[in-house]
């Protein structure tokens, strides 16, 4: 095995780390400026927070979105009254949420696949796709309070299991308008964002891990530090591996989950970056229940140490949500 204190600069460049974080946090400036001066920053209108999904553009509109934001589908029908009295709630309430999810259409008359596809046994059924995964919600036209409370557990859900924080929407807010939060002063966290870098060069992955959680507790969002602190944990946890023994178990254990993410862990850290991928998704096809999860969890956790831009994580989280649904 690995000594603890031995240094991985030799395995991962650190400085491209640090220039990874530098980058991606003056991308995060970059669309909040665009924001304030009316380009609103790649960010969705809340028109595109309601849209009409049929069986040919399922996989992109519903399943490919569901990675990146929780998919709430109301089956409905013309001929449906009930659906008449809760389409225009799921409608209001997709706007009022600002992003946490986005509510997909399906006319069922048009599109009977996917009604058989989900068991949909009645209208109006209301369902929630996340990460690629299909579960029902309620069915029925019911009262509002009871619609909130399942949307907040469901973005709480998405937020918590699957690392599934939302859109940013474009309001268009006018010049009266309130300041949003990515218009506010970021806050005095440069030391200790330097302080953790310092920590990764000198190889005291832990320090860094800290020092990252320590900025993450008073600012969640801080996007430098989500991304810092994926990647010294993802060091933290390689420093004490044997690689050789883990690519054998790897190999011999196809089976075996811990031997799998342990592999994949080893892969990224060595810059074999669809290697990682693609060993997880495949174990993800192969697993269910509570190792199917812990795989799903630690391959997000390795999206966020390439970044969701990448190239290479956008086809893994396409290939994900096909091995999930």
């Amino acid at each position: 095995m690995q000594p603890r204190n031995m240094s991985m600069s030799g395995v991962v460049d650190l400085a491209a780390v640090k220039a990874a974080q530098e980058a991606k946090s003056k991308a995060e400036q970059a669309r909040a400026e665009a924001a304030r001066q009316g380009g609103g920053g790649g960010a969705v209108t809340p028109a595109s927070l309601v849209i009409d999904v049929d069986e040919a553009g399922f996989e992109h509109d519903v399943l490919q979105r569901s990675t990146e934001v929780p998919v709430v589908i109301d089956f409905w029908a013309e001929w449906c009254e009930p659906c008449k009295q809760l389409s225009p709630v799921l409608e209001r309430l997709a706007v009022e949420y600002d992003g946490r999810f986005v509510l997909a259409k399906i006319d069922v008359d048009a599109n009977q696949m996917l009604m058989q596809q989900f068991g949909v046994q009645g209208i109006p059924a209301v369902f929630a796709v996340v990460a690629g995964q299909a579960l029902p919600l309620f069915q029925g036209a019911a009262a509002e309070a009871q619609i909130r409370g399942t949307l907040d557990q469901l973005v709480q859900v998405a937020e918590q299991r699957f690392g599934l924080t939302g859109l940013t929407v474009d309001s268009d807010a006018g010049p009266g308008a309130a300041p949003t939060e990515q218009e506010l002063p970021a806050g005095p966290y440069d030391a200790l964002l330097e302080a953790a870098v310092q920590a990764l060069d000198a190889g005291d992955f832990g320090g860094a891990v800290q020092a990252y959680k320590n900025v993450l507790g008073d600012d969640p969002g801080n996007t430098e530090a989500k991304l810092g602190l994926a990647q010294a944990e993802l060091l933290q946890r390689v420093q004490s591996l044997d690689p050789q023994q883990v690519r054998k178990d790897a190999a011999e254990k196809p089976g075996d989950v811990r031997a799998q993410i342990a592999g994949a862990d080893l892969d990224l850290v060595g810059g074999h970056v669809e290697d990682a991928f693609g060993r997880l998704i495949e174990t993800v096809r192969r697993t269910a229940g509570d190792d199917r999860d812990a795989v799903r969890l630690r391959l997000l956790e390795l999206f966020e140490v390439v970044g969701p831009d990448d190239p290479r994580v956008v086809a893994a989280r396409r290939a994900l949500a096909r091995a999930l649904f």
